[in-house]
């Protein structure tokens, strides 16, 4: 029997002992109560021993899942941790690129700026030179035609 099937035996005996005259006592059967205190403390190791093992066995299981609870904590905020690492090196690389690429840009625009004036200045000394050498043309024109209506009026006059 379970030990709660006997005190509640027990408590069964003792309610319907016999009364004793003029007071709350009452006669049980010595023998049979005896008998059934025994038989409760043959059977308390054993559910005393089983509720020990439970207990451990909770507190065991208990233990076990605050440790898998503080594993998974710790894996959790460790992949965070990695993930706002490479979050921070992906945006400082994206800022470096866009630095990089602005700055590009502009040594782009002043190089460009700069050759632009350098061969302006080149075409600049190239179209005065032309002038210059166009009104030499002229002026040779002008010296060459002078020279041939000299000759002209030379042979003029020989003939």
């Amino acid at each position: 029997m379970e030990i709660s099937i006997l005190l509640e035996n027990l408590k069964k005996l003792i309610k319907e002992g016999q009364k004793v005259p003029f007071s709350d006592k009452v006669i049980i059967n010595r023998e049979e109560a005896i008998g059934m205190i025994d038989e409760m403390i043959f059977k308390l190791p054993d559910e005393l021993k089983q509720a020990e093992w439970i207990t451990k066995e909770r507190e065991r299981i208990i233990a076990e899942a605050q440790k898998d609870a503080d594993e998974i904590i710790k894996e959790a905020e460790m992949t965070i941790i990695s993930r706002i690492d490479e979050h921070e090196i992906t945006k400082k690389a994206y800022q470096k690129k866009d630095q990089l690429l602005l700055e590009a840009n502009n040594k782009y625009r002043e190089m460009t700026e700069a050759t632009n004036t350098y061969v302006d200045g080149i075409l600049q000394n190239l179209e005065n030179n032309m002038q210059e050498l166009a009104k030499a043309i002229s002026v040779l024109h002008g010296n060459v035609d002078n020279e041939i209506q000299k000759i002209e009026e030379n042979r003029k006059q020989l003939k």
